[in-house]
């Protein structure tokens, strides 16, 4: 399963929205515009670059960009990955290679002596 979500991660292509109803109609009377129910949800996704094709129905889309995660910026929260503490043997999520961005690290090695109790 993780394997395959994986592949449509991958492979998501960025969309936008089509929607007949997402461009506000001007009215001179005062009651508001009323969409049925039927067709509340009807919309349609189009790809972002029109040398794609429309996405499927199991195809994974996406309408933003993620931001960048390497980086810092204070204004998303987004912590950035400079002193960060990393697994130089891993291939996961803790792994210096990935958490990185593949830009390279510096290792560093300390002798800790604590007394005991």
């Amino acid at each position: 399963v993780g394997d395959a979500l994986k592949d449509r991660f991958d492979g998501a292509s960025r969309v936008m929205s089509n929607s007949e109803h997402e461009t506000s109609v001007q009215r001179n009377d005062a009651a508001p515009h009323r969409i049925p129910r039927r067709d509340r949800y009807r919309f349609q996704l189009r790809p972002h670059n029109p040398d794609h094709k429309s996405p499927g129905v199991k195809d994974l889309v996406y309408l933003e960009p993620s931001p960048g995660f390497c980086e810092k910026n204070p204004r998303l929260g987004i912590p950035g990955t400079h002193g960060r503490t990393c697994n130089d043997t891993s291939i996961g999520v803790d792994g210096c290679d990935l958490m990185c961005c593949g830009r390279g690290y510096r290792t560093e090695n300390m002798l800790v002596v604590e007394r005991c109790n």
